[in-house]
């Protein structure tokens, strides 16, 4: 399972409140669940490669990436070795979507600007792009 964004919704942000009053707190949210048959992998050659891929997709925004071989060779040696990899080929993928589309237009343009605090606004993006669907 795979959490994505996920957030309170006041029911003091949908215009609708003040029309019929028929409304209640939310919780929006997308979710994925993966299948497939998980593999052990400790091949060291293995590991070192998704580590250095890992960092450097991370690091690559930064002025000064940092890289796996910037560390002494025996410290990474000894990183390896207490790493346990694992590999998941995803043979079924469903992914689950509540992100206020059983409200009104109206509401979930209301719900999209009370989600602009900081800290929600991928969850408001989410409900303005699946408004959009």
């Amino acid at each position: 399972m795979f959490q994505g964004p996920e957030g309170y919704v006041s029911p003091g942000w949908y215009p609708s409140k003040r029309v019929h009053g028929r409304v209640v707190p939310a919780w929006n949210y997308a979710i994925v669940q993966a299948r497939g048959r998980p593999r052990v992998i400790e091949d060291a050659a293995w590991l070192r490669r998704q580590i250095a891929d890992l960092t450097a997709l991370h690091e690559a925004p930064r002025a000064e990436p940092w890289a796996v071989s910037d560390a002494p060779e025996p410290f990474v040696t000894a990183q390896v070795r207490a790493l346990i990899g694992v590999e998941i080929p995803i043979t079924h993928l469903e992914g689950q979507w509540k992100m206020s589309q059983n409200r009104s237009e109206a509401d979930r343009t209301r719900v999209i600007a009370g989600l602009q605090a900081p800290g929600e606004t991928v969850l408001a993006w989410l409900v303005a792009e699946r408004s959009r669907s």
